[in-house]
């Protein structure tokens, strides 16, 4: 598998990528960070653009044969309905791979009466589950494993590789 170890240079560089079209867009009401991957560059971006209202989102699709990709996803925290209310929605996540989190946030954002914007550092097109969904914004297109640099010490050892030695 393909993979590519991020700097805290590289994050940066995606996140002005990302911050002229979100701002276009205009302003955003509120933010849901999908835990965990959604948490740093959300910060970032809340940080960036001035949003104030910060909510987070933990999704769990459960690891079923008989389902699959397919199975349907349990959230185990998500923000009440009266928070998303009516306002324009920014969710972050890290990648969208198959993009199964970030369809069912925004699905449940647009279900409590929000208006949803997804958005991640890597969009993933050759994974995606969704022929026709992808993300609103994303900072760029890989076919690549990314480990991101806040989670060096568990990205490749959890895909069965082990760290490149940095002396």
């Amino acid at each position: 598998m393909k993979q590519e170890l991020l700097t805290w240079a590289d994050v940066d560089r995606l996140i002005d990528v990302l911050l002229p079209p979100l701002k276009i867009v205009g302003s955003y009401d509120a933010m849901v960070l999908i835990t965990r991957g959604g948490i740093i560059p959300g910060g970032l971006l809340a940080e960036a653009l001035g949003i104030r209202h910060i909510l987070t989102a933990a999704v769990d699709f459960p690891a079923t044969e008989s389902a699959g990709l397919m199975a349907w996803p349990s959230f185990l925290q998500f923000p009440d309905q009266a928070l998303l209310r009516d306002r324009r929605t920014l969710i972050v996540d890290d990648v969208w791979g198959s993009g199964r989190t970030s369809t069912a946030v925004k699905g449940r954002v647009q279900s409590s009466g929000g208006i949803p914007y997804t958005c991640v550092l890597h969009y993933n097109p050759y994974r995606s589950m969704f022929n026709k969904a992808e993300p609103d914004f994303y900072g760029a297109i890989t076919d690549a494993y990314i480990v991101y640099p806040w989670e060096v010490d568990r990205g490749l050892r959890g895909i069965g590789m082990s760290l490149p030695d940095v002396n």
